[in-house]
């Protein structure tokens, strides 16, 4: 695919990516390397364009079927 200039302008891909917290660095960086790959080849965006954004919530600032991660055995 190719990435016409005029879009490389207006084009910024922007990947939220929302965790519980608790991975290694390292994790975190391959995670980054690896969704930055996925999308440069999905979208033919160059990898100096493609931002991620980390947020790691506490287990206790989230919740499946009413019940805490941080209260979960």
């Amino acid at each position: 695919m190719e990435y016409r200039k005029e879009e490389r302008m207006i084009t910024m891909p922007l990947v939220h990516i929302d965790l519980i917290e608790g991975r290694s660095p390292e994790a975190l960086r391959q995670m980054c390397a690896d969704v930055t790959e996925a999308i440069a080849k999905n979208t033919g965006a160059p990898k100096e364009h493609i931002h991620i954004v980390l947020n790691e919530m506490a287990k206790n600032h989230y919740a499946v079927a009413g019940v805490l991660k941080s209260d979960e055995q």
